[in-house]
């Protein structure tokens, strides 16, 4: 099928959606109870959108179409109080983290839906291993050009929210010594990484679309999981790197955060992007992923290394006047506390220690989700 027409939307609009956990109560390890959640969840009006993920442990759910952070953190409280009161009732935990603590691949169950089974049909044991959590933020563009332009310059910031969001440190029940282990999951996928660098929609459709669809690998956008891709039935970009956060309000500041850069990336006053930023892409986005807040990162334009905490710290002061307009000073505000006292991940390090086991982790994220 040919790519689909970019559909222009509100620029700077926002919407996020979570891959969220569904654990039992008895034991702490993911249950397939999604279809049973899904069903109780029918019953009545649902405060945004909750949909199955590839396994029946996982759910995830959407926002409505925002522009301030008001706005969507209040969304994003009732869809949580909704999930927790269902959860309840089935006597089941949700919870946020990139990644289940102790879980094992082989026990997961792949959800009825035609689309799952393909995936899992092609990719095999690594469809189970995609048994992880992240969180997805939209931002509208007033074209496709608009959205290649943003992809691309917001190559540079994708370490900032690889290391707020991080909150997978633990995997089949070992620190992994990541901040965020998740990505590595999604780096074994064929069509992950990112986009290639075109700046013109019609380029984009014409030049690159069109030929991976006559090579048969791709059938549509969906079958690219890049860092950042382009949603031209949304009209909008979707930033994939970021963990599940333990808390909507995290998660809500996040989206903020985004929002203030494309503002402000949308006035062109930096220097435009270009295919040699790429060249620290890997190593930057490992170092986010490895070392979290404490990272190490190279300047795509002047190579100079820098602190990946002051290189936020210094970006979100930058923000403050886009923030102030978009109504996100709380959510920046929310971040500069994380930059300073630590991401998710630590807080999970923090629980492992006080409690002595990975259950302990994963009560913790329950309860700390609970709000």
């Amino acid at each position: 099928m040919a790519l689909e027409a970019f559909k222009a939307s509100d620029p700077l609009t926002m919407g996020v959606e979570l891959e969220l956990q569904l654990v039992s109560f008895s034991d702490f390890d993911l249950t397939a109870s999604s279809p049973d959640l899904l069903h109780l969840l029918s019953r009545k009006p649902f405060p945004g959108n909750v949909t199955p993920e590839i396994t029946e442990s996982m759910i995830e759910i959407n926002s409505d179409v925002h522009t301030r952070h008001a706005e969507l953190l209040a969304q994003l409280q009732l869809i949580r109080d909704t999930l927790v009161t269902a959860g309840e009732t089935l006597n089941i935990g949700i919870c946020g983290g990139g990644t289940h603590p102790f879980q094992k691949w082989s026990e997961r169950r792949i959800f009825a839906k035609p689309r799952f089974k393909e995936v899992s049909a092609l990719y095999g044991y690594l469809a189970k291993q995609f048994t992880i959590f992240g969180q997805h933020v939209h931002i509208g563009c007033a074209s496709g050009d608009d959205a290649l332009y943003l992809l691309h310059a917001l190559s540079r910031y994708v370490p900032h929210f690889i290391a707020l969001s991080a909150s997978s440190p633990f995997v089949q029940g070992g620190d992994t010594l990541f901040n965020s282990a998740r990505l590595n999951s999604v780096f074994a996928f064929p069509m992950s990484g990112r986009a290639p660098f075109v700046l013109s929609w019609d380029e984009f459709e014409h030049s690159f679309f069109s030929k991976m669809e006559h090579t048969g690998v791709i059938k549509s956008m969906k079958d690219f999981y890049w860092d950042i891709r382009p949603k031209p039935e949304f009209g909008t970009i979707e930033l994939r790197v970021c963990d599940t956060p333990l808390t909507v309000e995290r998660a809500a500041a996040l989206a903020c955060y985004l929002q203030a850069l494309c503002a402000y990336l949308l006035e062109r006053k930096e220097a435009p992007p270009a295919e040699d930023d790429y060249l620290v892409y890997n190593y930057n986005r490992f170092q986010a992923c490895r070392f979290g807040l404490d990272g190490t990162v190279v300047h795509p334009k002047t190579y100079e290394s820098l602190s990946l905490r002051e290189d936020i710290l210094t970006t979100l002061r930058r923000m403050d006047p886009y923030a102030e307009k978009l109504g996100g000073l709380p959510a920046l505000n929310h971040l500069m506390q994380v930059t300073h006292m630590g991401s998710d991940a630590q807080y999970l390090r923090d629980q492992f220690s006080a409690s002595g086991s990975v259950e302990g982790v994963v009560d913790a994220a329950v309860a700390r989700f609970r709000g």
